[in-house]
């Protein structure tokens, strides 16, 4: 009874609209894409899509005025009068005349500088009409590949079967077609809520679009506008000093507006800028049309080719309030000669503009999702969507939903389980994958010559990984359980040494996780390992710097994790370990035959007898406390997705204690602190901060390993992306401490503003680092560290390289250098 009592209520809420539909096409009878369709002076409104074919929802038929606006035609208005529920409509639109006195021009008398000039005055009070409002929003999402092959540098493209499924045989064809219908409430500036009442993938009836109203606003009466990096408005206060303008022309819209079409045009090429046209309403001076590109380079994006804009805003002469009723959002983008395009389609319609709202309206959810959402059949889409699909999408939908069934049934990913699944000899070397796709489980076998597995250091000599693991996981319950295990045998030591790990995530809620590992293995005495394994092994066989300094770790660890209230996550971890120091056993490398190395005491390099410290063991437990303030959530039927909060820091507690160690003085305990905060300076760049202290207690006598130990780098090789946790120039352990310390690390990234502005550097379309770095810790002169340097270097569209020159001082001691920051190394550890 109660589905009988459901459908019918939806068949009456369906029915209480109207739909007046059609194609739109110039005089020659050429459809016309994203023509803005919407009922006069109310906040009705649609768009028609790549085919010109729209269609209206109203309350009623007869008597409405449907306006027809587009860019570059005359507006048209019709009024319907038929009494029917469903009136079909084309309409045929003409090209606008424009107009423009011939006048002469003066570039110091410009008559669009004027008009931009009071655009920007006028910015602040055509912002605030809209600055609160409700409003439907409507959203469809859509990525297509072209020529996409069946291997990338030898490696299998698998896309899976929902975005792959509709691709040609060329690799050309739909990856991902979504729709999304909301509630929105928003105030300026940045206040959301947002109800999805249905959300629609393309082949995947369980998943959830991320097209929301929270993706998608971009206003330019702001002053830069978020992609990336900060795009500098057309009307922004500063705007004289990136554009030039052009006023191409004017005409009058159906409310006799005179309404001025202005070129957009960069004053310098490589700036984070516009290029188009702005369209301005005289007298009011607000916005009433927006058709702007934007090249992937000035976003310091280089994959993508050129990303295009465009919104319509309409008039409503009862509050004289100039609304935007929809927007288009596309991209062309492509790399190894694979070609990528998107398009994103946005309709706000039945707007109210309250004078406040109650304090409770915003809170810390800003987007909700209804709990069918995803459940909508395609009689309440059909009904309901603004946007009608275009042939293509139709076909999409229809071939990838009905294959959804078979592709989810045991017998089909069984099949497809069972061609991937095939083993070959050469799987013992470069490993093996196994998955049932079906029971939601997977088996990965490492392999022993996989890119990572071969090492080199001067305690194991040539040493190598392999390992298995097995993952199991429910995406409706959020459960991931995940085992594995690690063996390594050192070729010079002739010890093999081997670790076992498992973990479980119980939920995707509030992420309650545990997870554990125990067994033998080498272990830097900085246990952030800030030397990686792969820069180790260079740095030794080709220079012999063995900057590595390892003991051997036998260990057994229990962690458990949560969200225990919004953005804020508690870690607690108890663990035993046994600590025996090691001493080098080769001195072989590719160079250098007749240098040695420097031992394996980091307190002492050339004492080769004396270890580090006494064998000993020691339990310890550590708690961490992750703070995110003013943390927001989006909150999903299968789980909550937490967006941290630009505008405030995220702080990081600790409170570390030793105990039940095999002598005493071995036992201490620690509390620590770290913030770290990006500062956005608009366009004019990023700085960057974390701030980190702590203090020992009870630690006059305790082990080497466990005093705080500070990331240096004496490899002049950098493999992260912002160095903001790494004193460039420090050797590794030559200011470690078992009592107080203060560290501080800030980085400026001008993400173009001063490199786009330097003549000839500015056609490498780099950004500038500026960064300063700092250590206090007692009994000890300060450390402190200057860097400049380039980001975003390397070649066509793969910017992976960074350069810096870096000086430090301390004592009185002055080092220099430069750091190659090779990004890509991140991959291999």
């Amino acid at each position: 009874m109660r589905n009988y009592t459901l459908l019918a209520f939806l068949f009456f809420s369906l029915s209480n609209f109207a739909q007046i539909r059609g194609t739109v096409t110039d005089d020659k009878g050429n459809p016309l894409p994203f023509v803005s369709v919407f009922e006069e002076n109310t906040y009705s409104g649609t768009t028609t899509n790549e085919q010109g074919k729209y269609q209206l929802n109203v309350k009623e038929i007869g008597g409405n005025v449907i306006t027809f606006q587009y860019l570059g035609y005359k507006t048209k208005k019709i009024t319907v009068l038929a009494a029917t529920r469903i009136v079909n409509m084309d309409v045929s639109l003409q090209e606008e005349s424009f107009a423009l006195n011939e006048v002469i021009i003066d570039p110091k008398n410009n008559p669009a500088n004027a008009i931009i000039k009071s655009a920007i005055a006028h910015k602040k009070e055509n912002s605030d009409k809209t600055r609160r409002y409700t409003a439907d929003f409507y959203s469809k999402g859509m990525f297509k590949v072209k020529d996409l092959p069946k291997k990338i540098l030898g490696k299998k493209v698998d896309l899976g079967d929902d975005m792959g499924s509709n691709l040609d045989s060329t690799g050309t064809g739909i990856l991902y077609l979504s729709e999304t219908i909301s509630k929105v409430t928003f105030e300026k500036p940045d206040k959301l809520k947002e109800k999805i009442i249905a959300s629609k993938i393309s082949g995947n009836n369980r998943g959830y679009s991320y097209n929301t109203a929270a993706l998608s606003t971009y206003d330019f009466y702001d002053n830069t506008l978020d992609f990336d990096v900060k795009l500098i408005s057309p009307i922004a206060d500063n705007a004289f000093n990136y554009y030039k303008y052009k006023l191409e022309s004017t005409f009058y819209d159906d409310n006799n507006q005179q309404i001025n079409k202005i070129k957009v045009i960069p004053k310098r090429d490589k700036e984070p800028v516009f290029e188009g046209y702005i369209y301005i309403v005289d007298d009011s001076f607000a916005i009433y049309a927006i058709d702007l590109d934007i090249k992937g380079y000035r976003m310091k994006n280089e994959f993508t080719e050129v990303m295009t804009l465009k919104q319509s805003f309409s008039y409503n002469s009862k509050n004289k309030i100039w609304s935007k009723n929809a927007q288009t959002l596309s991209f062309n983008a492509g790399i190894f000669g694979i070609k990528f395009s998107g398009n994103f389609n946005y309709v706000y319609s039945n707007y109210e503009f309250p004078d406040s709202f109650d304090k409770k309206t915003f809170g810390n959810e800003i987007v909700a999702f209804e709990l069918n959402a995803n459940k909508k059949d395609d009689a309440f889409w059909n009904e309901i969507r603004p946007i009608p699909l275009t042939i293509e999408e139709s076909s999409d939908y229809a071939k990838k939903d009905s294959l959804q069934i078979i592709r989810k049934s045991k017998k089909y990913t069984d099949s497809i389980d069972a061609k991937n699944n095939k083993f070959k000899v050469w799987d013992i070397l470069m490993g093996y994958d196994y998955k049932n796709t079906f029971k939601k489980y997977s088996f990965d076998y490492k392999g022993l010559l996989n890119i990572t597995s071969l090492s080199f250091n001067t305690v194991q000599g040539f040493n190598l990984d392999s390992g298995f693991s097995f993952r199991k996981w429910d995406e409706e319950k959020g459960t991931n359980t995940s085992i594995s295990t690690t063996f390594n045998y050192g070729f010079s030591d002739e010890r093999f040494r081997a670790i076992g790990e498992f973990s479980h995530r119980f939920n995707t809620i509030n992420y309650a996780s545990i997870w554990g590992s125990g067994g033998v293995k080498t272990a830097q005495f900085n246990s952030a390992e800030p030397i990686s394994k792969f820069i180790n092994s260079i740095s030794s066989l080709f220079f012999k710097d063995n900057y590595m300094k390892l003991y051997n770790l036998e260990f057994a660890e229990i962690n458990y994790g949560q969200d225990i209230a919004n953005g804020i996550n508690l870690t607690g971890k108890v663990g035993y370990e046994q600590r025996k120091p090691l001493f080098n056993t080769t001195d072989y490398s590719f160079f250098k035959k007749d240098d040695i190395y420097s031992s394996n005491n980091p307190l002492a390099p050339n004492d080769f007898t004396t270890p580090a410290f006494d064998q000993h063991h020691l339990f310890k437990a550590l708690v961490t406390t992750r703070i995110n303030f003013g943390s927001k959530y989006i909150s999903r039927p299968d789980g909550r997705f937490n967006i941290k909060n630009d505008k405030y820091p995220t702080v990081y507690l600790a409170f570390e204690k030793a105990f039940a160690a095999s002598e005493k003085k071995y036992e201490y305990e620690r509390i620590g602190a770290s913030v770290q905060y990006d500062l956005s300076l608009g366009n004019k760049g990023l700085l960057g901060t974390n701030f980190r202290g702590g203090k020992f207690f009870n630690a006059e006598n305790i082990s080497f390993i466990d005093y705080r130990h500070f990331n240096g780098n004496q490899t002049h090789v950098g493999t992260s992306e912002r160095y903001l946790n790494v004193f460039n120039m420090m050797p590794y352990y030559s200011n470690s401490t078992n009592d107080s310390y203060f560290e501080m690390h800030t980085e400026y990234n001008d993400t173009g503003f001063i490199m786009n502005k330097i003549p000839l550097l500015n056609l490498l379309k780099s950004t500038m680092n500026v960064g300063f770095h700092a250590l206090a810790i007692p009994d000890r002169k300060p450390y402190s560290e200057f860097t400049v340097g380039l980001d975003n270097l390397g070649f066509g569209k793969f910017k992976l390289f960074r350069i810096d020159y870096a000086h430090s001082y301390q004592g009185g001691i002055q080092q220099n250098g430069v750091v190659f920051g090779l990004k890509i190394l991140n991959a291999l550890d």
